[in-house]
C-alpha cells in the first residue's frame, strides 16, 4: 500500500497494466491495480440491505436447519448434553423456548407493517382501529426467508408435523389473514397442540422463524380484535422473548434490563418496565445480576471513608450495588454458557500439574488444565508442534479446526487433526468412552475465537476429567457467527495461563495485516504484487472489476485458477454484496441457467449445513434427493427442501463466513455504500485470508484508513467472563 506522498507501486508482472488513481483517492488507492481493462459504465450505488457483516453475516451463515441425514451423531451428543442440562433447570424458574426472527408477507399484515414503518402509523396504531374482517390467504410471492435465530451447531429439529397438526394449523392461520407458508413452520415450532396454542396466544407466531412483531400484531388483531392491546400480557412477554433472540444474532447471550425496556418501549409497549417484570415471573426470560470483581463483603465487615462520604475501603462493591448492570437473557445461552464455565473448571481442577521440558506452551500445558495461545497465522504452527510432542510422551491428542479446509493433508489421513464439526457429530475422532467422553488426555483447537457458546459448551462437556484443553487463535478476527465470545471471555477472565506467540507472519501482507491489528494501515513494500488497490468510482464498476480480477488478471498474474481466489464483501445486499457479486462471477465463470433450484454443475457454494458454520462446495449435480454437493469432508447432498434456505453461491462470502478460511488470493470489495460496515475486525479478518495475493477493491475513500484507525467491533454482552471469574479466581493471599 502506498505511503501518504502518493508513491506507486512497482510495476505489474507482464500483460498487467496500470490503472489511474482516483483524483480525491486516499494514499492507499494510488498503486497499481492488475487491471487494464476499460472501466465500466458507472452505475449508480443502491443502498446496502439492511444486511450488515455483524447481523446478515451472522444471518448468512445460518439461513437453515440442519439435516438429520448429516447430524444424526451431533444430534445425539446434543441430547446427551441437553438431558444434563435438563437437570439442572428442574432445580431453576423453566423459562419457555426463545422465538425467532423475520418473513411472511400476507397482504393485510403487509399494511399494518408499511405504515408503522413508513411512519403513517404508530406502533400501536393498529389497536385503535376497528377490527376488520381476516381476508383468506391469497398466493403468496416466493421470498426467500431471512435466517432463523437458531445460533450454530445447535438446531432445533423437531418430529415432522402430523397432517392433523397442519390442518388445525392452517385453519388458525387462514383466520388471522397470515399465508398458508408459514403452516409447516408453525406447526414444528409449536408442536403437535400448536393450532390450539396459536389461538390462545396468537403472538406465539413470533416463535416461527420469519415473523416481525407487527406482522404478529396484525394476526392477533384478526384474531382477538378489541380483546387485544399494546399492553397484553401475551405481546409483551413474546416481544421481550423476540428482542433477546435478536440480540443473539449480533452474538450476544443477554441483554441490559434497560436495552430490553428500550426495545419495547419501540414496538409500542406502554409499561416496559412491567413487561419485563411480567416475562420473568412467567418464566421467559432469566434476570441475571452479575458482579464484577470480589464477592460483595458482609455489610459488618465494611470500613467506611475516613471522610464520611459513605465510600467502601474494603475490597466489595461499592453502596450503588453490583458494577455490572442486570442482564437478561434465554435459558438456552445462561445454560449453555454456566455448563461451559462448569466445564473448564472442571478440567482445570481435575489435571495433575507435570513438569514438561520445551518451550514455554508445551511448560503452561503440563502444568494447567486450561491454556489459552494467541497469534497470528505463523503461530498456527505452535500448537501443533506441542500436540507432536504430546504424542511422542503417549499422551491421546487430537488437533481440531473450524474450517476444514485448513487441515493439513497428511495429519487429517493420519487422523490426527479433524475437523470440529466431525469430532463433535463422531464421524472422526477418537470415538467415547461408556460415558460419553472423547478419549483424550490433550484436545488442541484451532480458530478458538470461532467457537460460540453452545459450540463450545457441546466440545467440554465431551471432555473428560484430567482431560488438558489449548484453545489457539488469533483475537484480532472477527469472533464467531453464533452468539457468545468465549475465547475473549477466557482471555479477560485471566483464570488460567495465556501464552501469546512472536512469530510474526512473514511477508508484504502479515506486515499489512499486522499493522491493521495494531490499528495502523501502513505502506507495505510488495514487489511481487502481494497488494493490489483498484480504485472505483461506485458500486458498478466494483463489481465489474471484481469479475475481471476473479476471471482474467489474477490467474494470469499469479498462475492461479479463479477457484484458489475469493471475494470478500461487507454484506449480501446492496449492489456490491455476495448477491451482486455471485451473479456476476457466475455469469462470467460458470453461466448455466441454474436448472437446480437456481444452481448448476461446476457452481461454487457457500453450505450451512447448521446456522453459524459454512462450508465452501462445488455442485456436482441433483438427483431424487437433492443437490450433490463436493466438499473437503466429501459428498453432501441437500434436499430438495432445504437448497433455498441452506445454500449460497460461493464465489464471494462475508468476512463472517469466510473468518475460518484462508485462500491463495482474496479481493476484498470495499464499495462506496459499505463504509457503514467497516471495522478493524472487519478489515483484519478479510485481508488476513489472503495467502499469496490480496486485491482491494477500493471505493470506500477516507473510511478505510479511518476504520482500521478507530472503528472496533461491538462488544458482546455475554456472561462467561464473570462466571469463569467467580469459579476459578484465586482467593487473596492473607
Amino acid at each position: 500500500m502506498t505511503e501518504p506522498s502518493g508513491e506507486t507501486a512497482p510495476e505489474a508482472p507482464e500483460d498487467v497494466a496500470h490503472e489511474d488513481a482516483a483524483p480525491s483517492a486516499g494514499p492507499e488507492e494510488e498503486t497499481t491495480a492488475l487491471e487494464g481493462d476499460a472501466p465500466a459504465p458507472q452505475e449508480d450505488a443502491s443502498g446496502p440491505e439492511e444486511e450488515t457483516a455483524g447481523g446478515e453475516d451472522g444471518k448468512a451463515a445460518g439461513e437453515a436447519a440442519p439435516e438429520l441425514s448429516e447430524a444424526q451423531a451431533e444430534l445425539a451428543a446434543q441430547r446427551e448434553l441437553r438431558a444434563r442440562i435438563e437437570a439442572r433447570k428442574a432445580e431453576k424458574s423453566g423459562p419457555v423456548a426463545g422465538g425467532t426472527k423475520l418473513s411472511g408477507t400476507a397482504a393485510d399484515l403487509l399494511a399494518a407493517v408499511r405504515a408503522v414503518e413508513g411512519g403513517s402509523a404508530s406502533g400501536s396504531a393498529f389497536f385503535e382501529a376497528a377490527p376488520e374482517p381476516p381476508a383468506a390467504p391469497g398466493p403468496q410471492e416466493a421470498v426467500r426467508p431471512p435466517a432463523p435465530a437458531t445460533p450454530a451447531h445447535v438446531p432445533a429439529v423437531a418430529p415432522a408435523p402430523t397432517a392433523g397438526a397442519l390442518a388445525g394449523v392452517r385453519e388458525v392461520l387462514a383466520r388471522g389473514g397470515a399465508p398458508e407458508a408459514l403452516a409447516s413452520r408453525t406447526a414444528a415450532a409449536l408442536g403437535e397442540r400448536a393450532a390450539e396454542a396459536l389461538a390462545e396466544d396468537p403472538w406465539r407466531l413470533l416463535t416461527v422463524a420469519g415473523v416481525r412483531p407487527e406482522q404478529a400484531d396484525g394476526f392477533a388483531r384478526a384474531l382477538l380484535g378489541g380483546a387485544c392491546g399494546p399492553d397484553d400480557p401475551r405481546r409483551t412477554v413474546a416481544l421481550t422473548v423476540w428482542l433477546l433472540d435478536r440480540a443473539a444474532l449480533q452474538g450476544h447471550t443477554a441483554l441490559t434490563v434497560d436495552e430490553v425496556r428500550t426495545g419495547l418501549a419501540g414496538h409500542g409497549v406502554p409499561d416496559p418496565e412491567q413487561a419485563v417484570e411480567t416475562a420473568v415471573s412467567e418464566g421467559a426470560v432469566l434476570l441475571f445480576q452479575e458482579e464484577d470483581g470480589p464477592e460483595e463483603e458482609a455489610p459488618e465487615d465494611r470500613e467506611e471513608a475516613p471522610d464520611g462520604s459513605g465510600e467502601e475501603t474494603g475490597g466489595g462493591a461499592g453502596d450503588d450495588g453490583p458494577s455490572e448492570p442486570p442482564l437478561l437473557g434465554l435459558d438456552r445461552y445462561a445454560l449453555a454458557e454456566e455448563s461451559l464455565a462448569e466445564g473448564l473448571a472442571r478440567l482445570v481442577r481435575t489435571v495433575t500439574p507435570e513438569e514438561w521440558d520445551g518451550g514455554e506452551l508445551e511448560r503452561a500445558v503440563g502444568g494447567h488444565g486450561l491454556v489459552l495461545h494467541t497469534g497470528g497465522e505463523a503461530a498456527r504452527a505452535e500448537p501443533s508442534a506441542l500436540a507432536a510432542a504430546a504424542r511422542e510422551r503417549g499422551l491421546r491428542t487430537l488437533v481440531t479446526v473450524h474450517a476444514p479446509e485448513r487441515l493439513d493433508a497428511a495429519e487429517r489421513a493420519a487422523g490426527t487433526a479433524v475437523p470440529l464439526a466431525a469430532l463433535l457429530s463422531g464421524t472422526a475422532g477418537p470415538g467415547r468412552d461408556e460415558e460419553g467422553a472423547l478419549a483424550l488426555d490433550l484436545l488442541v483447537v484451532l480458530d478458538a475465537p470461532q467457537l460460540d457458546v453452545e459450540t463450545g459448551a457441546l466440545l467440554v462437556e465431551a471432555l473428560p476429567d484430567g482431560c488438558r484443553l489449548v484453545l489457539s487463535g488469533d483475537p484480532d478476527v472477527l469472533g464467531a457467527a453464533g452468539p457468545g465470545a468465549v475465547f475473549a471471555d477466557a482471555l479477560a477472565a485471566r483464570v488460567c495461563p495465556r501464552v501469546a506467540s512472536r512469530r510474526p507472519d512473514p511477508g508484504p501482507l502479515g506486515e499489512l495485516v499486522s499493522g491493521i491489528g495494531i490499528g495502523e494501515l501502513n505502506q507495505v513494500e510488495a514487489p511481487g504484487k502481494e497488494v493490489v488497490i483498484v480504485p472505483v468510482r461506485d458500486a458498478g464498476e466494483a463489481v465489474h472489476r471484481t469479475v475481471q480480477l476473479v476471471a482474467d488478471s489474477v490467474p494470469r498474474a499469479f498462475g492461479l485458477s479463479p477457484e484458489d481466489t475469493r471475494v470478500i464483501t461487507v454484506g449480501h445486499g446492496g449492489s456490491a454484496g455476495t448477491r451482486a457479486l455471485n451473479a456476476a462471477l457466475k455469469q462470467r465463470l460458470n453461466p448455466g441457467p441454474g436448472r437446480f433450484g437456481g444452481y448448476d454443475p461446476g457452481d461454487r457454494v457457500a453450505y450451512a449445513p447448521v446456522p453459524g458454520r459454512t462450508v465452501a462446495g462445488t455442485v456436482l449435480g441433483a438427483d431424487a434427493e437433492g443437490l450433490r454437493l463436493r466438499t473437503a469432508d466429501g459428498e453432501v447432498v441437500v434436499a430438495k427442501e432445504r437448497v433455498e434456505s441452506a445454500l449460497r453461491h460461493g464465489w464471494a462470502l462475508t468476512a463472517h463466513q469466510a473468518a475460518g478460511g484462508r485462500w491463495p488470493a482474496v479481493v476484498a470489495v470495499l464499495p462506496g455504500d459499505a463504509a457503514g460496515g467497516l471495522s478493524r475486525p472487519w478489515v483484519y479478518t478479510a485481508f488476513g485470508r489472503a495467502e499469496r495475493h490480496l486485491s482491494v477493491v477500493h471505493g470506500v475513500d477516507q473510511a478505510l484508513p479511518r476504520a482500521v484507525a478507530e472503528v472496533l467491533a461491538p462488544a458482546r454482552t455475554t456472561r462467561l467472563r464473570p462466571l469463569l471469574t467467580g469459579l476459578l479466581a484465586v482467593p487473596d493471599e492473607e
